[in-house]
C-alpha cells in the first residue's frame, strides 16, 4: 500500500496557531483589569458590562461567521477574520474611557468569531471522522497556549512599555499568521502537495465528497428544524459560559482571594492553562482509542464527552480549597479548565459527525451564538454577585456560587444532548 502523508496535520498547526493568538488577543484585557479599572474606575459591573459588549457581539458574529465561511471557503474566509480581529485587538490601544473599550470589545469579538468556523470546517475538510476529534483537540489547545503566552508576555510589557502597547504587539502577531497561511493552505482538491494516498485517505468516510468540495449554504430555517442542530446549541449554551468564567475572572479571583495582580498571577494562571492543554489533546485521543478498539464513533464521542463531564465536578470546591492553599484552587481549577478543553474537542466534532461538509460552518455558528449567549448571562450574573457580596465583605461567596455552576453545567448538558439525540443518525440535506 502506498504510505499515507502528514500533510493534513500542516494544515491541523496552521489552525492551531490561529486559535492561539485569536485567545491572546482575547485575554489580554482580564490581565490588565486591575490598571485599568485604577486609570478607569471601573466597578466589577462595569468590568462585566464591557466583557458582555464583547461576548455580545461575538454571538452575533458567530450566527453570521458560519454562513460567511460556508460561502466564500475557508481559505479567504479565515484570512478576513484574522486580518480583522488583528485590527480590532490593536485598536484597544485607542480606548480612552469605558465606553471605548466597549466599542473595542465589540469590534473584537464581532470579527473574532470568525477562527472556530473556519477551524471546525477546515477539520472537516482535511481529515476523516475517526481522527477529527484528535485534530480538534490539538488545535483547540492553542486556546490554553494563547492563554499560557499572555500572562506570562502581557503584564511584563504593560510594566515596560505601557499599557496601550499590550494590545499593540500581541494584536500585530495576526499578520504574521496570514503571510504562512496563504503559503501553505488550500482545500484538499486543489492542493498541490497533497498526495492521492493522503487524499483518499481523508475522504474515506464519504467517497463521494472526493470530487468536489460543496460550497453551497444551507438556510438557517432548514438547519434549525434538526434536534441535532438544537442539541449542539444547547451543549454551547450550558458548557461555554464555563470557559468564559474561567478565562475572564481567574485572574480576579487570585486578586479578590490572594490579593496578587500584574506579573504575580502569571505562574498560576500559566500552570492551569498548561494542565488544561492536557485535556485538550487527550480529549481527541481518548474516543479514537475507543474507536481503534472497534467502537462507533457515536458511541465513543458520547462516552467519552460523559468523562470528562464529570471531570468538571470537583470545581465545586475550587473556593473551599483554595481557603486552604492557592495552588489547590488552581490545581482544580486546571483540571476543571482540562475536562472542558476535552468536552470542547469532542463536542465541536459532533457537528462533522452529524451535519454534510456544506453545512459545517453554519452549524458551529449557531451554537457558538448560543455559547455566547450563554456567556453573557454568566457575565451579568457573576459580576453582580460579586459586587453584592464584596459590599457585604464576603466576595468569596460569590465566587464559591459560580464554582458550583461551573461545576454541574457538563452533566445537564450530556443528558440534554443525549435525550435529543439518543442515536446517531446523520443528517442529510
Amino acid at each position: 500500500m502506498q504510505k499515507v502523508g502528514n500533510y493534513r496535520w500542516t494544515i491541523c498547526a496552521l489552525v492551531f496557531f490561529a486559535t492561539t493568538i485569536n485567545y491572546l488577543d482575547r485575554q489580554v484585557i482580564s490581565l490588565l483589569k486591575s490598571s485599568l479599572e485604577e486609570e478607569f474606575n471601573w466597578s466589577e459591573s462595569d468590568y462585566g458590562n464591557i466583557v458582555i459588549a464583547f461576548q455580545l457581539s461575538y454571538a452575533f458574529g458567530l450566527l453570521f461567521a458560519g454562513r460567511f465561511i460556508d460561502k466564500i471557503g475557508t481559505k479567504m474566509g479565515y484570512a478576513v477574520a484574522t486580518v480583522t480581529w488583528s485590527i480590532a485587538a490593536i485598536g484597544h490601544a485607542l480606548a480612552n474611557s469605558t465606553l471605548g473599550f466597549s466599542i473595542a470589545r465589540a469590534f473584537l469579538g464581532v470579527t473574532e468569531a470568525g477562527n472556530f468556523p473556519s477551524a471546525i470546517k477546515a477539520t472537516a475538510e482535511w481529515f476523516p471522522k475517526k481522527e477529527r476529534a484528535l485534530a480538534t483537540g490539538i488545535f483547540n489547545s492553542g486556546t490554553n497556549i494563547g492563554a499560557i503566552v499572555a500572562p506570562l508576555t502581557v503584564p511584563l510589557i504593560a510594566e515596560v512599555w505601557g499599557w496601550r502597547w499590550a494590545f499593540i504587539i500581541t494584536g500585530a502577531i495576526g499578520f504574521i499568521w496570514l503571510v504562512l497561511w496563504f503559503l501553505f493552505y488550500e482545500v484538499p482538491a486543489k492542493h498541490k502537495k497533497l498526495s492521492k494516498a493522503e487524499f483518499d485517505y481523508i475522504h474515506s468516510d464519504a467517497p463521494e465528497e472526493a470530487q468536489q468540495e460543496v460550497q453551497e449554504s444551507v438556510s438557517w430555517a432548514k438547519l434549525l428544524t434538526f434536534k441535532q442542530t438544537w442539541a449542539f446549541a444547547v451543549g454551547k449554551f450550558l458548557t461555554d459560559p464555563v470557559w468564559w468564567f474561567y478565562l475572564f475572572w481567574t485572574p480576579a479571583f487570585l486578586k479578590a482571594e490572594y490579593k496578587m495582580e500584574g506579573t504575580a498571577v502569571a505562574i498560576p494562571i500559566a500552570l492551569l492553562y498548561t494542565i488544561s492543554t492536557v485535556g485538550s489533546i487527550y480529549g481527541g485521543y481518548l474516543p479514537l482509542r475507543f474507536v481503534n478498539q472497534g467502537w462507533t464513533v457515536f458511541k465513543s464521542r458520547r462516552t467519552a464527552m460523559l468523562i470528562y463531564a464529570f471531570c468538571a465536578v470537583p470545581v465545586i470546591f475550587a473556593q473551599y480549597l483554595g481557603s486552604i492553599n492557592m495552588w489547590l484552587a488552581i490545581l482544580i481549577i486546571g483540571i476543571a479548565a482540562a475536562g472542558h478543553q476535552a468536552w470542547s474537542a469532542n463536542i465541536f466534532t459532533t457537528v462533522s459527525d452529524m451535519f454534510p461538509k456544506k453545512a459545517v460552518g453554519s452549524i458551529v455558528g449557531i451554537g457558538g451564538m448560543a455559547g455566547a449567549i450563554g456567556g453573557v448571562l454568566i457575565a451579568k450574573i457573576g459580576p453582580a454577585l460579586f459586587d453584592y457580596y464584596k459590599a457585604q465583605g464576603h466576595i468569596q461567596t460569590g465566587y464559591y456560587i459560580m464554582f458550583f455552576v461551573c461545576g454541574f453545567a457538563y452533566l445537564a448538558a450530556w443528558f440534554i444532548m443525549r435525550t435529543l439525540v439518543p442515536k446517531m443518525k446523520p443528517v442529510e440535506i
